[in-house]
């Protein structure tokens, strides 16, 4: 029997794989960025310039090792997460039951009273690109990270933004870079053969860019957005590279932005020291343009540091993960509240978080090469790389070092 001829879904079924497609590079790419921006803070820009003026050419050294070691972390973390589709905090409850209370319960301190500086961070940059009061910068730029968690698609929103303000301050700051005209020669080549080794400023500079939470904001945001399980390891690893080096360019532009001022001879204002770089760079003009990379570094950092770590609470009850975006909001006003009432959080306190996010490090990261080098069944099978769990393995000893470090610091607050 002759069958009628079935209408042709070719073309729909190909409309919807682009889509979906299309989709899932957005979010990956979502991902990438808000792992990026969350690294790239108040700290790490004033962190870069401070260290810059100190070693000179030399701190490119610094910056290479620092980056290899955080490539290592995060492509373990986000390939061990990526593959099981756990959530940090989940894993470690798996290998030790009640270990992911305690990871979840550093993070969010730690992102808590980084969120305040990151909220004192947008009101200087607002004051300094406009002018405005601190405190009425802080509170609008709170509302605006706040209507991104309260928009109907605010996945979407959240990509997009991290995205957009990423790629505007690796050009704002690339034309600082150019018109400073730093002795790029001479960096390439202390990149390899340094004249001074700090080996404390490369352990300052890898607990900045995967320490605490940020270790965690872009598997999460990959787990959160589908892109798990095994057979989406390709996406996973690109991912997990493209974060680092997205961060990577960042510092490299800002730290031959800075070269460039202070290989002619200027010495830095010490109360704002990349401000007083960028004015030497571009006159009254460079202040206005650190206003907008400061803000839009801190407004970043804010999103990124409130959906992680509400990340880490989500999947404990029902009604979190529902209520989800309002947590995130009131993780938000929390912060802003305490900064308003108490301005950057005190000295004590922040030496506290940063000795925790020390801490962190190791604690977590352990989890991860314990579950790449024995536990499969909670990788679906997949046969993990052995070197890259080695590779973890051996990061993971070096994090331990920055865990020690981090004690010291506890202890201090002690005496």
């Amino acid at each position: 029997m002759d069958q009628a001829p079935r209408p042709d879904n070719s073309s729909s079924t190909s409309t919807v794989t682009q889509t979906a497609t299309t989709a899932g590079k957005g979010a990956l790419l979502g991902a990438v960025f808000l792992m990026a921006t969350s690294a790239v803070g108040p700290g790490f820009i004033t962190q870069t310039t401070v260290f810059t003026a100190q070693l000179g050419a030399a701190f490119a050294f610094a910056i290479l090792v620092s980056t290899v070691v955080d490539i290592a972390v995060q492509l373990n973390v986000w390939r061990v997460l990526g593959v099981s589709g756990l959530r940090a905090q989940d894993l470690a409850n798996k290998v030790v039951p009640g270990a992911g209370y305690v990871l979840a319960a550093l993070v969010i301190f730690g992102g808590l009273v980084f969120n305040i500086g990151n909220i004192g961070g947008t009101a200087l940059g607002a004051n300094a690109m406009l002018g405005a009061n601190t405190t009425v910068g802080g509170a609008v730029s709170a509302l605006i990270a706040i209507a991104i968690f309260l928009s109907k698609k605010a996945g979407v929103a959240m990509d997009r933004i991290v995205v957009v303000l990423g790629v505007a301050m690796i050009a704002m700051v690339t034309w600082v870079a150019v018109t400073s005209a730093p002795p790029v020669g001479e960096a390439l080549r202390q990149t390899v053969l340094p004249e001074e080794v700090d080996f404390l400023i490369i352990v300052t500079l890898i607990g900045g860019t995967v320490g605490g939470y940020i270790t965690y904001a872009g598997a999460h945001r990959m787990i959160d957005s589908g892109i798990t399980g095994p057979e989406r390891i390709g996406q996973i690893s690109r991912g997990s590279v493209l974060a680092i080096l997205v961060a990577a360019v960042m510092r490299v532009v800002l730290f031959l932005a800075v070269l460039g001022v202070v290989a002619g001879g200027v010495k830095l204002a010490e109360g704002n020291p990349t401000a007083s770089a960028f004015e030497n760079a571009l006159g009254d003009a460079g202040v206005i343009v650190f206003g907008v990379i400061l803000w839009a570094a801190s407004i970043t950092s804010v999103i990124g540091a409130s959906y992680t770590s509400v990340s880490f609470l989500a999947t404990f009850s029902d009604w979190l993960s529902t209520h989800r975006n309002w947590v995130v909001v009131g993780f938000i006003i929390i912060s802003s509240v305490i900064y308003v009432g108490i301005g950057q959080p005190p000295v004590t306190l922040l030496v506290l978080a940063g000795a925790l996010n020390g801490l962190i490090l190791p604690f977590g990261l352990g989890f991860i090469v314990w579950v790449a080098l024995r536990r499969k069944d909670l990788l679906h099978g997949y046969r993990y790389p052995r070197w890259l769990g080695l590779f973890g393995l051996a990061t993971w000893v070096l994090a331990l070092y920055l865990g020690w470090e981090a004690l010291g610091g506890i202890s201090e607050l002690w005496q």
